[in-house]
């Protein structure tokens, strides 16, 4: 059975939900499968895959998600991954795909993934952190944008990349990086 960890950051739990969604997903696709905040001592050895996850601030991922993708991002790149973003508010959140900040570009690039599926957010006002979201909160933009089924659908093709078998009887893996792609000492992924 594989190991997959579902690593997130949150500031008001909408994406700390979403990752347990996900897991749930990879859960009944008989994937093991912890689902961890990510901090400093968080480690991507002994997990066959990763799926990494924040919010979307002001065009930034949280910086827990930030660090870790920095951190780890050779022992990432040894491992499929992929990563979500969620943060859409308002009217068309749901299918609102939204560029991938600087740093989590870069990131990707170095660990060998695709840059991250958008999910919308959820805003509200009872849980806003900060006058922004506060004010957001009392608006057009408050209330739950988040899409389960697409969230669930999402998970469920990372479940199959995961345990469908190849024609030689191996699991099929995503295709590695060229290691040209993978400039490690000469990319310094940025806040």
């Amino acid at each position: 059975m594989k190991n997959v960890l579902v690593a997130y950051a949150t500031r008001m739990g909408a994406t700390a939900e979403i990752a347990e969604a996900i897991a749930d997903e990879l859960r009944s696709a008989d994937l093991a499968v912890d689902v961890r905040a990510c901090s400093p001592d968080l480690d991507a050895a002994g997990y066959d895959a990763v799926v990494i996850g924040s919010p979307v601030y002001l065009n930034r991922w949280l910086k827990d998600a930030v660090d870790y993708l920095k951190r780890h991002a050779t022992e990432l790149s040894r491992r499929p991954v992929w990563l979500f973003q969620s943060g859409p508010c308002g009217e068309g959140a749901a299918d609102e795909q939204i560029g991938a900040p600087v740093a989590v570009r870069k990131a990707a690039i170095l660990i060998g993934t695709d840059p991250p599926r958008t999910f919308g957010g959820r805003l509200d006002r009872t849980k806003a952190t900060g006058p922004v979201s506060r004010w957001m909160a009392t608006g057009t933009y408050e209330g739950d944008f988040r899409d389960f089924d697409k969230i669930r659908a999402w998970a469920s093709s990372i479940a199959g990349e995961l345990t469908q078998p190849s024609s030689n009887g191996e699991t099929r893996h995503r295709p590695a990086v060229p290691q040209s792609r993978r400039r490690h000492s000469r990319i310094k992924v940025d806040r």
